[in-house]
C-alpha cells in the first residue's frame, strides 16, 4: 500500500491490499476500496462507496458526491461498484436517491472517460464506455457493451440498451434500443450495430437477422408498431437478439415520452 503524506484518509475509510492514493486524494469515513484499487492526484471520493478491485480512479475525478436533486436531504444511500473499472479525469458520479432506487450501481470493466457524468440512482452493467463529455441524468440504465460517444446528452429515466452506439453530440430523449445506432438531435435509429456486434464475437447470421428485423420495425409504411412486434416475435425464424429487441421496444412503449423506467416509478 502506497499512500503519499498529503492525501487524507477518514477515519473508517477501509483500503484494500495494493491500494495507491495520490498526492491530495480525499478519501471520506464511509468508503471501502478493494484490492489494487489506485486513487490519483486530487481525487474526492466520498459517501457510502463500496468498489471492488482494481479499479482506477484518475486526477481530480468526484466519486459518489451527493445527488443533484433538490429532494435529497443527506441520505446515506450507497455507490456500489465492481471490478477493473476505470474513472478518468473529472468523471463524476453520484450516488443514489431514497425517492429513486436508493441506489447507484456499476458493474464490471466499465470506462468512463474525461469529464463523463452519471446521475443519481442510475444503473450502469458492465463493458460500457462513456467518451469525454457524456451526460447521463438521474434513474438511467446502461445495458451491457452499450457505447456513449462524446458529448451525447442522455435524458433522466432512459435506459440504453445491450451493444447499442450513441453517436456523439446526440439528445437522447427515449430508451435507446439494443444493438442499434443512435444518433441525432432529435436522435434516431439508423441502422444495426454491425462493427459492435463483430467485436462482441457475434456470428454473420445474427447480424444478418437483426437487420432484417430492423427493416421491419423501422423501414416500413405500417404505422401499428404493436402489430409488427407480435409478427416477429411469432417468427419462428427470428433470432433470440431480434426477440430481445422486440420485448425491449414493448417495454420502451409503456413509458411516458418512450422512457419504460419513467412508468415504473
Amino acid at each position: 500500500m502506497n499512500i503519499h503524506p498529503s492525501a487524507i484518509l477518514e477515519p473508517g475509510a477501509e483500503l484494500g491490499e495494493n491500494v495507491d492514493v495520490a498526492a491530495y486524494a480525499y478519501i471520506g469515513e464511509n468508503v471501502r476500496l478493494g484490492r489494487n484499487c489506485s486513487v490519483g492526484h486530487g481525487c474526492y471520493i466520498t459517501g457510502h462507496v463500496e468498489a471492488g478491485e482494481n479499479n482506477i480512479f484518475y486526477p481530480y475525478c468526484a466519486i459518489g458526491t451527493a445527488p443533484q436533486d433538490l429532494k435529497y436531504h443527506g441520505e446515506g444511500t450507497p455507490l456500489t461498484m465492481g471490478n477493473d473499472n476505470v474513472f478518468r479525469e473529472y468523471v463524476t458520479v453520484n450516488r443514489g436517491t431514497r425517492t429513486g432506487r436508493g441506489l447507484t450501481s456499476i458493474g464490471d470493466r466499465n470506462i468512463f472517460m474525461i469529464s463523463s457524468h452519471l446521475g443519481h440512482d442510475c444503473e450502469v452493467e458492465d463493458d460500457v464506455i462513456l467518451i469525454n463529455s457524456v451526460l447521463v441524468g438521474g434513474h438511467c440504465r446502461l445495458e451491457s457493451g452499450c457505447k456513449l460517444m462524446g458529448g451525447a446528452a442522455v435524458n433522466p429515466f432512459v435506459s440504453v440498451g445491450k451493444l447499442s452506439f450513441v453517436g456523439g453530440l446526440s439528445r437522447i430523449t427515449k430508451d435507446v434500443p439494443p444493438f442499434m445506432i443512435v444518433e441525432g438531435n432529435p436522435a434516431k435509429v439508423r441502422g444495426v450495430n454491425e462493427i459492435g456486434l463483430a467485436r462482441a464475437g457475434y456470428e454473420k447470421e445474427v447480424v444478418k437477422k437483426l437487420d432484417a428485423a430492423y427493416r421491419r420495425i423501422y423501414r416500413t409504411k405500417k404505422l401499428n408498431r404493436s402489430e409488427i412486434f407480435e409478427e416477429l416475435y411469432n417468427d419462428s425464424e427470428v433470432s433470440d437478439e431480434a426477440v430481445y429487441l422486440v420485448n425491449f421496444l414493448r417495454r420502451s412503449l409503456k413509458g411516458r415520452h418512450g422512457r419504460y423506467l419513467e412508468s415504473a416509478q
